[in-house]
């Protein structure tokens, strides 16, 4: 699984958005997973109880919760 970061983007992925929402709960969502199939978009807790899963299929992993960090300390 490749590891995408909006420092380091190894696959062109736009931005996440407030409009992005978490394909389990509905959340905003912070990471996308991308597969051959397709994309899923979760929110920081569900992105870390599928990450594992995910991992020997995801093609890549856009990862933006840092941003929370951000967000909170603003």
């Amino acid at each position: 699984m490749t590891q995408i970061t909006t420092e380091n983007p190894t696959v062109a992925t736009a931005p996440l958005t407030a409009l992005d929402r978490c394909d389990s709960c509905g959340a905003q969502a912070y990471v996308r997973a991308t597969l051959a199939t397709g994309e899923l978009l979760f929110c920081a807790h569900h992105a870390a109880r599928f990450k594992e899963s995910l991992a020997s299929t995801a093609l890549a992993w856009h990862d933006e919760s840092s941003r929370l960090l951000d967000e909170r300390g603003a």
